[in-house]
Formats: C-alpha cells, sequence, structure tokens
C-alpha cells in the first residue's frame, strides 16, 4: 500500500524505505523502547505536577467559585438596574423637555392667530365704515341729484 507524498511504502510487517530515507530511531541509533520510557516518564511527571486536590479542596474551591459567580452575576444585575434607572430619567427629561417646547410653540401659534384675527376684525371693521360712508355718500348725491332733477322739472 502506497499513500501519495509518502516515504515509506508497505507491503507487509517490514517497512521498505525508498531513496535513502531512514527512520529518526536509525539515524540516531537508539531504540523505540527508550523513546517509550521517556513518554512514560514524562507523562509521569505531568501528572504528578497536575494531580487533582482532595474531594474536600476541591468542593470547596468549587463552591467558592459559585458563590463569586453569584456575587459577580448580582453586581452585573445591579449595575444594569442602575443604567436602565439611568436611561429612563434621561428619556423622561426628553419628553418633558419637548412637551414644554411644545406647549411653547402651542401658545405662540394661538398668539398669532389671535392677533391675525383682530387685525381680521379691525380690517373689516375699517371697510365697514368706508362702505357706509361710502354708501351715506351715494344716497345723498342721489338724493341732491333726484331734488335738482325734481325742481328743473
Amino acid at each position: 500500500m502506497r499513500w501519495p507524498g509518502a516515504a515509506v511504502t508497505i507491503h507487509s510487517a517490514n517497512p521498505v524505505y525508498s531513496q535513502g530515507d531512514k527512520v529518526m530511531a536509525e539515524e540516531k541509533g537508539s531504540s523505540g523502547f527508550s523513546w517509550f520510557l521517556a513518554g512514560l516518564g514524562l507523562g509521569a511527571l505531568i501528572g504528578v505536577l497536575y494531580a487533582p486536590k482532595a474531594g474536600k479542596e476541591t468542593r470547596e474551591e468549587l463552591l467558592s467559585s459559585a458563590r463569586e459567580g453569584t456575587e459577580f452575576l448580582k453586581q452585573k444585575s445591579r449595575d444594569a438596574v442602575d443604567q436602565v434607572g439611568d436611561l429612563v430619567d434621561r428619556g423622561k427629561t426628553q419628553v418633558n423637555d419637548y412637551v414644554g417646547r411644545s406647549k411653547e410653540y402651542v401658545e405662540r401659534g394661538r398668539a398669532q392667530w389671535d392677533e391675525f384675527v383682530n387685525q381680521g376684525k379691525q380690517f373689516v371693521g375699517d371697510q365697514t365704515g368706508r362702505v357706509s360712508a361710502a354708501v351715506d355718500a351715494g344716497r345723498q348725491a342721489y338724493t341732491s341729484s333726484s331734488t335738482t332733477n325734481n325742481q328743473e322739472s
């Protein structure tokens, strides 16, 4: 059997090396058993360094971590509540500002409307006086012209 890019072709239990490739163990003159022992020793060293604590210590550490996590979540919840409260207060302030401005604009609009209505009333009153004066002048002119015409006839 041969894999692409592999330097070794396996036909049986004995590997056949191509183009002078050699296995690392053969280059250094050491056996596979010595590598096994080195790995075993390294594994034992790591196992001793990272050995678990006693059951009671582990439970206490887990409880301590759980308490710390609970306190952290409580603090974050308080912070979130404070932030939401601040946002609500700012929102209320802005809404009150907008309502105040709206009331000012409405009052200003009403004042302008009242002013326009009063100006319109004054204009109509002035025009009514002029029209009345013109009608009276027309009556007098008619009356005087009809009396003049009646006297001539």
